[in-house]
């Protein structure tokens, strides 16, 4: 049995008994330990930091597998947690973004994305790889011992925020968080911000929504002045809202991450961001109006129903009839793809956050 060590606590727990733990990310610089006494058979430090006086020579004979730190980047490989938005927006003012956002962004577009160099391309897969374990741990209840019921929200990227969906979808996260769900975004702007703030606003009147709604309502879109500001302004009068997760991707890095989400999944890889966010919306997947990126999701989500891909079968919600009754006709193809599976009955198309609601409430996965 693996045994994961992603925090000092847990590690000095672990009394020095090491055997066939992976030690995470951490600095152990500082702890008084007597190293030689420490039982490193089978071990594994991933990026970890050690006292001058331990050397990964000393370890190695003892059993442990170092994997060092990797030079010159802006991001930790091995990371242990979640990114927050505070430590994405650090360095970030209204005069300059200096964030650490855009510092891996640029790194990431000037290595050229998808043709980085070999060394480059193995640290960003073992970024995603650490990502995607932090995720689990939020997700199946090893940081809080609370199961997350994850519904995903899908939708455009460009959404007004004065667009009447985009409002539509705020109340409607806002309604399933107070029911105890678990609101996930691909974490931008748009649809997926709307989804993450109406996670963030449950428990608040109506009345304060709306307020909220005015204030961003002067900067509509996240190529507009003020957009970063209207949305720090909202978290001033709104400091302690509820949990959500955001799933961003530095592949469109140029598109910032929403900051009403206190949970940030943020991978190098869009293909693993895509599919892995559909993957954990066990709960069901809301799928608002967008364009191409979310008819993608839309065929990719109806695949894991088809197939049953990863053991359950959960809603699809198609929140606007005009868009996918009439516009598109995606909601009438994927009805007659379901025909004769089970998950035909999954699926609903509706204009009303209610709707939307009950439906999810009623049709728990299988």
């Amino acid at each position: 049995m693996v045994t994961e060590l992603d925090s000092l606590d847990k590690f000095l727990k672990s009394k020095g008994q090491l055997h066939n733990a992976v030690v995470q990310g951490l600095d152990l610089r500082n702890l008084d330990l007597d190293w030689s006494k420490l039982n490193f058979q089978g071990s594994v430090f991933l990026g970890c930091d050690f006292p001058k006086s331990v050397s990964a020579e000393l370890l190695s004979s003892k059993g442990a597998l170092i994997f060092p730190k990797l030079p010159d980047l802006p991001y930790n490989p091995y990371r242990n947690s979640l990114y927050t938005r505070e430590e994405l927006m650090e360095g970030w003012s209204y005069k300059l973004d200096a964030s650490v956002d855009k510092q891996i962004y640029d790194h990431f577009v000037k290595l050229g994305k998808n043709n980085a160099n070999v060394l480059e391309s193995l640290a960003q897969r073992v970024h995603d790889h650490a990502v995607d374990d932090a995720l689990k741990n939020l997700l199946d209840g090893s940081n809080d011992g609370e199961v997350k019921k994850v519904i995903g929200i899908m939708g455009g990227h460009g959404t007004s925020r004065t667009d009447p969906f985009y409002k539509k979808v705020v109340y409607a996260a806002k309604s399933l968080t107070e029911e105890g769900y678990f609101i996930a975004s691909g974490g931008g702007p748009g649809m997926m911000e709307a989804a993450n703030l109406g996670a963030w606003l449950a428990g608040v009147s109506d009345d304060e929504v709306e307020n909220v709604l005015a204030i961003l309502s002067k900067a509509p879109t996240y190529k507009d002045e003020g957009y970063i500001e209207s949305a720090q302004k909202v978290l001033k009068l709104h400091p302690d809202g509820a949990a959500s997760l955001a799933v961003p991707t530095w592949f469109y890095g140029h598109e910032p991450s929403n900051l009403f989400s206190p949970h940030i999944a943020k991978y190098f890889s869009n293909s693993i961001r895509e599919d892995g966010l559909l993957a954990i919306a066990t709960h069901g997947v809301i799928f608002a109006p967008g364009s191409a990126g979310t008819t993608q999701e839309i065929f990719m989500d109806a695949t894991q129903n088809h197939y049953v891909t990863f053991e359950v079968i959960s809603p699809m919600v198609f929140f606007s009839e005009q868009r996918y009754k009439k516009d598109t006709m995606l909601y009438p193809c994927i009805e007659q793809l379901a025909q004769g599976h089970k998950y035909a009955e999954f699926m609903t198309c509706v204009d009303e956050v209610k709707d939307v609601v009950e439906f999810i409430k009623s049709h728990p996965p299988e």
